[in-house]
């Protein structure tokens, strides 16, 4: 490119990290990286009506996790900062005086009451909402006699009444707007706090932003963006408006709440909850990359490296793209199933501990490649290995019991198991199947019945990584205790 790229991501700490928050970070970070730019993050937290503390912790840790560092902003600073928005209040009001005095915004003294006046007045009459212009020409008696009553202006900006506002954007190309259809927004609020529209284009000017990513919901905003940037004389970044996401259903906006879906399910949609339900960082970012970008019509699957190799905003899709859990599910499978023993390890670790479980390393080492193609997500392992680091099993004694049979049936298959698992020789997992196979034939019971009794005396589930390497990982003692449990708790009935 024949200039420096330098991007932001530029969110208000008003709630949690969104999903589309996350696509747009991620399409903003792989273009920085593509052509070896800089990504920065800017905290626009100037609505403090609406601040939310939790937020900005929620954001960064959030951006860390899917691996979206940030070369300029919040905990690394940089030669354009500051990087909060709150910080940076003397910008925004000398550039609102600047305009002013340059006769391109006005101070409006309307009161609230008169506004919404106005506005009713307007729907009442079917005129299009906005703002009358009634303090555009005021004389300077009307102004000093205005600021003597004491009354905090706002500044708005002074739309041309005739002509278009032109503009290029990179995915839907030329657009015109006429004047006639904009608003003289506000800049500066009454508390002397800039809007977003005038923060946005001075941060942006200020801090050379060469390219501006955000999604098309504020391609409304982008006519009164590009009209400041011609008040101040300064050269536009290039707009690129991304496509929305929908919901699964591909018919409405993806929620920032939690909305729901077949089955009365709750979707997760904030990027904390994806974390603590087990996703993996790599897996998200490979999927949100697929939401509304695309390599070629097949592949699906790429590194962090090779989304930053391929990425390329002509191949970003104009129309909106549905969000697919189902997929989402899949593809993180897939990821897991390509994780090494040891790093799966260490993950499921840090989840069976995050819940409470004592587990160690080594015992989840063991129990990694047992349930590695059963997961779909890092907090399956939950319910798949946390018999094996708790004695203490929830179970009703009627699992115990199998099909056309009852509690003394029950009861001589557990004994008659407790007794040959004291002979194994060694206690590994071929000669315990080598052993209960036998077993169950010498019973004259078929496997299945049998090994189902067996499996919830041993996990308290009917459904269990293999039962024999179980066991081998258990050990004899643990096993033949689990065992005798059983057959205490089918005694008591």
């Amino acid at each position: 490119m024949t200039q420096s790229v330098r991007v932001r991501f530029a969110p208000s700490p008003t709630g949690f990290f969104h999903l589309g928050g996350a696509r747009t970070a991620l399409f903003d970070w792989l273009f920085a990286r593509h052509h070896g730019g800089k990504f920065i993050l800017r905290i626009e937290d100037t609505d403090r009506g609406r601040y939310h503390p939790d937020a900005l912790p929620d954001l960064l840790g959030s951006l860390r996790w899917l691996g979206l560092q940030w070369d300029e902003g919040p905990d690394v600073g940089g030669s354009y900062g500051p990087y909060f928005q709150s910080d940076r209040a003397p910008l925004y009001q000398e550039h609102a005086e600047r305009l002013i005095e340059e006769g391109k915004a006005y101070r409006c003294y309307c009161s609230p009451e008169r506004l919404a006046a106005m506005r009713e007045e307007q729907r009442a009459t079917g005129r299009k909402p906005g703002y009358d212009g009634h303090c555009r020409e005021l004389s300077q008696a009307q102004v000093a006699e205005y600021e003597a009553s004491g009354i905090r202006p706002v500044v708005r900006l002074a739309v041309p009444k005739e002509g278009q506002t032109i503009f290029e954007d990179r995915l839907r190309g030329r657009i015109a707007v006429d004047n006639t259809e904009l608003d003289d927004l506000v800049l500066l609020k009454s508390d002397g706090f800039p809007t977003y529209h005038l923060a946005v284009v001075v941060d942006d000017h200020l801090m050379e932003i060469s390219h501006v990513l955000r999604g098309d919901e504020w391609l409304s905003s982008a006519p009164a963006h590009v009209l400041l940037y011609q008040a101040f004389g300064w050269p536009m970044p290039e707009l690129v408006h991304l496509p929305v996401i929908l919901d699964p259903s591909g018919k409405g906006k993806l929620s920032k709440r939690k909305v729901r879906g077949p089955g009365e399910v709750e979707r997760l949609t904030f990027i904390h909850e994806f974390r603590a339900a087990g996703y993996l960082p790599e897996a998200m970012v490979n999927f949100l990359a697929l939401v509304g970008w695309a390599y070629d019509a097949e592949r699906e699957y790429f590194t962090r490296d090779e989304l930053v190799q391929l990425f390329d905003l002509d191949r970003v899709s104009r129309s909106p793209s549905a969000f697919s859990y189902e997929k989402l599910d899949h593809m993180n499978a897939v990821y897991i199933r390509g994780l090494g023993d040891n790093d799966l390890a260490t993950r499921i670790q840090q989840v069976l501990l995050g819940a409470g479980l004592d587990a160690d390393f080594l015992t989840v080492l063991q129990f990694a490649p047992l349930v590695k193609e059963r997961m779909r997500t890092l907090s399956d392992c939950i319910d798949m290995l946390g018999f094996a680091f708790s004695d203490s099993l929830d179970y009703e004694a009627s699992l115990l019991i199998p099909k056309k049979s009852d509690e003394q049936g029950a009861l001589a298959i557990l004994m008659r198991t407790s007794e040959a698992v004291g002979q194994v020789e060694p206690f590994s997992h071929g000669a315990i199947e080598d052993t209960m196979r036998a077993l169950s034939d010498s019973l004259g019971l078929k496997p299945r019945d049998m090994l189902g009794a067996v499996r919830v005396a041993i996990t308290g589930r009917t459904v269990s990584p293999p039962l024999f390497e179980s066991m081998e990982i258990l050990g004899r003692e643990r096993v033949q205790a689990r065992i005798a449990g059983a057959i205490e708790r089918l005694a008591k009935g």
